[in-house]
């Protein structure tokens, strides 16, 4: 199945919001039968090559088609980090769909012996301890490229401070097929 295709559905969720239109369900779900099957979906949108909002689903709960729905909504209109998207900020908008694989524990001995295991670039990590948990996707490591600070702005989002591997946090990863928009005009 051609990638474009989640990018397409992603924009065409957003869409509605301002056209009140509706996805065409059925024909997506005909067309591409694959949508149908539980998959975990990010939704990242930038706008001048900067975040404008990133939501998405760590494990598949739902169709793909649903997934990339309800994120692109949520990223455009409900990430607490960004008030709601304009239309104008819509028209210059680039969409990205991250697939994720299945979240695998990693079983670590110290902040040495896990730095030896997480292969920057390619997995994605979840950081989990308690009631507090936080992610970054693989991408994430073209900003925070070193394993200290990728973990300490780990952290920092999960609620529990800059040091989290000194609480010996739960760590799972997962890998991603990233899509992005060729074009949006």
């Amino acid at each position: 199945m051609n990638g474009s295709i989640y990018t397409q559905i992603a924009r065409n969720a957003i869409q509605e919001h301002y056209e009140g239109t509706s996805i065409d369900r059925d024909f997506y779900l005909s067309t591409y039968p694959e949508l149908s099957q539980e998959k975990a979906s990010f939704v990242t949108l930038t706008l001048n090559n900067r975040l404008r909002g990133c939501i998405g689903s760590i494990i598949a709960h739902q169709s793909l088609l649903d997934d990339l729905i309800s994120n692109a909504r949520s990223a455009a209109f409900h990430d607490p980090r960004f008030p709601p998207l304009s239309k104008e900020e819509f028209s210059q908008l680039s969409i990205e769909v991250s697939l994720l694989t299945h979240p695998e524990p990693v079983e670590y001995g110290d902040r040495v012996d896990l730095a030896r295991i997480i292969r920057p670039y390619v997995d994605g990590v979840i950081l989990r301890l308690g009631k507090y948990q936080a992610t970054f996707l693989p991408q994430v490591w073209d900003e925070l490229s070193d394993f200290e600070s990728f973990f300490s702005h780990l952290g920092m989002k999960a609620g529990i401070g800059n040091d989290p591997l000194s609480y010996h946090p739960e760590i799972y990863t997962y890998q991603v097929q990233k899509y992005e928009e060729q074009s949006h005009a």
